[in-house]
C-alpha cells in the first residue's frame, strides 16, 4: 500500500502476509486518519512541509507496533 504525500514522498506500507486483511485495513484507516488529523491541525498547510514525514514518525512507529507493519519513506517519481 502506498500513501502519496506532497513534494513527491511516499510512505510504503507492507504488512506481513500472516496478518488478517481486517488488521491490515485498520492499520491503513488509521494511518491515513493520522496524516487527515496532522493536516487538519495545521490548518491544511503544514501537509507540504518537508518535515511532514519526520513529524508524524512518532505516531507512525506506535501504529506500527500495534499492526505489524513496515514501512519506508521513498522520493517518489
Amino acid at each position: 500500500m502506498k500513501a502519496r504525500i506532497p513534494k513527491h514522498r511516499e510512505f510504503i506500507i507492507d504488512f506481513p502476509k500472516d496478518v488478517p486483511q481486517a488488521k491490515a485495513d485498520e492499520g491503513w484507516d488509521k494511518l491515513m486518519a493520522l496524516m487527515e488529523d496532522y493536516k487538519k491541525s495545521h490548518n491544511g498547510q503544514t501537509v507540504y512541509s518537508p518535515t511532514f514525514i519526520e513529524d508524524l514518525e512518532p505516531s507512525v512507529k506506535e501504529l506500527q507496533q500495534t499492526y505489524g507493519f513496515t514501512y519506508t519513506v521513498e522520493t517518489s517519481k
